[in-house]
């Protein structure tokens, strides 16, 4: 079902973070974010400019413009790239370590939701991101929570399936809604018709379920990481965490599930026909089959975040050669959905039931409400499909090579005061401490710098000041963009050695830096 930019797809209800998630739900979406890395726990902050700090502008200076470059050192010299190559920011207070979070993205996560008014489902797909994990604004997304949220039943494809507990809600609302319908059509059942009715409501969100897996295996077909289903007051949420690669695969995952929808409708058509029509059987089997087509129909509408707006999304990305012109379209088309829904949808529900003058009551209310939440969702869905489609276009300029600051090296005996020396010489903002033979061993902190006052600087040795490098905080100086969040996500930490492809020492990058540069990027218009 649509969903937003993410990947993600759900069932009637709603879409995966801007990971996206075709398949039919009520409209909703969900990409992902950048992790923020942070300080080692017990580091004070250092603030750079801060009154009263005696820090050398080499290492702690003032920042430079966008785009002064550094370059990675091997000895007490520059070996490499011009100054001009990346930035030298200043260094700022360390960050208190945070994964990131796509919208949910995910971002969210988004993606696509289905609804099925009467039945009291709705269904919709959210990509990942990503909508969940949004950071808020001018900060970076969060790290979305492990999989989770609410009873786990099953790992189909090896994708836990898990019931919201917002879905007992609306099983008890479609046990009264369609047990009162049976009333009317078989009223010999008494109060066993409670019980048909709730067999009707989990068999409606097995048909939900359906059309999630159709989007989860279409996913795992084209390599993209499925993180969960989730069955919950509107349907359901298939969460796929990466982008499709073309518009062509985008257009299939967002397709697989509302066509699913169409044959399970077909199925309990065919298996109606030979069953009489009155009896619970030959009920239960309409209301699935009707259950069914609302779902695939109001999922191919084309707006996000229903399946039907990712596919005019792919299209329009076919078209023109770039996503964002097929996000930007899609999510304006789903807004005008929200307000058609909200305006049209009453009309249509009381023009199809009643003309008597006394049939405006409760059923009038009720379709508002309905229509007034199927709204919202499409149009929250909607924005969140455009702020992860932004995210992702701006996280290619997240480069490494491009952050880094230029270090320089010193023996773990060193002074600190020698060192600072060092590294305004060669202007260096970063120190790494290296064994007999070069080898990187650690890097200094610059939290740790700023708090050892200027007087004590020649008697304190930058081993005492130094983190021991751990693989994690060893990042190829190629990395960018959401690759080079992940790495950060995965491993925080204040500070990072980055490296050539060789092995080369070519700086150091301040997690501070990225999240400034993250925040930078977001602020400029698409």
């Amino acid at each position: 079902m649509p969903g937003s930019d993410a990947p993600g797809r759900g069932t009637p209800g709603s879409e995966a973070s801007d990971a996206q998630t075709p398949g039919p739900a009520t409209p909703g979406a969900q990409a992902p974010t950048p992790p923020r890395p942070g300080e080692t726990p017990g580091e004070a902050p250092a603030v750079p400019g801060e009154p009263g700090r005696d820090v050398p502008d080499g290492v702690t200076g003032q920042q430079p413009e966008p785009g002064a470059g550094g370059r990675r050192d091997t000895d007490a010299r520059p070996t490499s790239p011009s100054d001009g190559d990346r930035p030298s920011a200043a260094p700022q207070a360390p960050q208190a370590p945070q994964a990131p979070a796509t919208p949910r993205p995910t971002e969210p996560a988004a993606g696509p939701r289905h609804a099925a008014h009467g039945t009291g489902t709705p269904h919709h797909h959210r990509a990942e991101a990503h909508t969940e994990g949004a950071g808020g604004p001018g900060k970076p997304p969060q790290r979305r929570p492990e999989p989770g949220g609410g009873l786990l039943m099953g790992r189909p494809f090896g994708v836990p399936v898990y019931v919201a507990p917002s879905w007992f809600l609306v099983a008890v609302l479609i046990t009264w809604v369609f047990g009162g319908q049976l009333d009317r059509v078989l009223p010999e059942l008494g109060a066993a018709r409670y019980l048909v009715s709730l067999f009707f409501a989990v068999a409606f969100y097995a048909s939900v379920l359906v059309h999630e897996l159709a989007h989860t295996v279409a996913a795992l077909r084209f390599k993209l990481p499925v993180r969960r289903i989730q069955l919950q007051f509107f349907g359901g949420v298939s969460e796929i965490e990466k982008e499709a690669e073309t518009p062509g695969r985008e257009f299939v995952l967002a397709f697989v599930g509302p066509l699913l929808s169409l044959v399970l409708s077909g199925v309990f058509y065919a298996a109606l026909l030979p069953v009489e029509p009155d009896s619970v059987a030959g009920v239960l089997l309409a209301g699935l089959m009707v259950s069914n087509l609302i779902v695939a129909v109001f999922n191919l509408l084309p707006g996000l975040p229903l399946d039907g707006g990712r596919m005019l999304r792919a299209v329009v990305w076919k078209i023109t050669g770039k996503p964002m012109s097929g996000t930007i379209a899609a999510a304006w088309v789903g807004r005008a959905l929200a307000i058609a829904v909200l305006i049209g949808l009453p009309l249509l529900t009381q023009s199809l039931g009643s003309d008597a003058a006394d049939d405006v009551g409760m059923d009038t209310v009720m379709d508002a409400l309905l229509a007034a939440i199927l709204a919202a969702i499409i149009w929250t869905g909607a924005g969140n499909s455009l702020r992860m489609a932004r995210l992702r276009e701006h996280l290619p300029e997240l480069r490494a090579r491009a952050l880094t600051r230029r270090a320089v090296p010193v023996q773990a005996d060193t002074p600190l005061s020698e060192a600072l020396r060092r590294a305004n010489a060669s202007g260096a903002r970063a120190l790494v401490v290296v064994d007999g033979e070069g080898t990187p061993a650690s890097l200094v902190r610059e939290a740790a710098i700023v708090g050892v006052p200027e007087h004590r600087r020649p008697w304190v040795p930058v081993s005492t000041l130094a983190q021991d490098l751990t693989d994690g905080m060893r990042v190829s100086a190629e990395l960018s963009g959401e690759e080079l969040l992940d790495a950060l996500r995965a491993n925080p930490a204040t500070e990072y050695l980055v490296v050539e492809e060789t092995g080369e020492i070519y700086g150091v990058l301040s997690a501070a830096d990225v999240e400034r540069a993250f925040v930078k990027a977001m602020a400029r218009p698409s």
